[in-house]
């Protein structure tokens, strides 16, 4: 009987459907976002339009403070309890009632100064705060069979220029 996957195992394997570059950056961001938040549990949800891991302080996605998703050509940081964050900067991107996002091109943005504010403002507001003696858990809460592409769409190859047409001789006028 094979053996079942790891959390972990399962994870890496949603990721290697993205390109290498976008698995990269994700694996980088999510490194961080464990770095900024020890305590946080890693909810995974690889959904059809994204691969969303949640960073929340319980098992319920509605309590999750933070997600990346994973899109074919970005990554995205979610504010999921963001929509009346105090934003400043106007770095936040979404017209949702809920959740608002930046796209990460880099895990450096996350130590940015208007991030970092954001992101202490989001966990200070949040409807149940982390917990620093909690321990982390990795859990994969969905896996949806049917997804849309997970890498870019391929350019088609450019249609071959069409030869020009060697023009014809000029009929003249008829012999009657």
């Amino acid at each position: 009987m094979p053996k079942e996957k790891t959390a972990e195992q399962q994870l890496a394997s949603f990721m290697a459907k993205y390109t290498p570059e976008v698995a990269r950056l994700a694996r980088a961001i999510r490194s961080e976002m464990r770095h900024l938040y020890p305590s946080a549990l890693e909810l995974v949800y690889d959904n059809y339009n994204a691969l969303a891991i949640g960073y929340g302080p319980t098992e319920r996605a509605s309590e999750a403070i933070f997600s990346i998703a994973l899109y074919p050509r970005w990554v995205s940081l979610f504010f999921l309890q963001g929509a009346r964050l105090p934003d400043p900067g106007k770095i936040l991107h979404g017209s949702g009632s809920v959740a608002k996002h930046i796209v990460l091109p880099s895990p450096d943005l996350l130590h940015t100064p208007p991030v970092q504010a954001l992101m202490r403002e989001a966990a200070a507001r949040a409807k149940v705060s982390f917990d620093p003696s909690a321990k982390h858990r990795l859990i994969i809460k969905s896996a949806s069979a049917k997804q849309r592409p997970r890498r870019p769409a391929e350019k088609p190859a450019a249609p071959a220029k069409p030869h020009k047409k060697e023009k014809s001789p000029k009929a003249g006028p008829r012999p009657s």
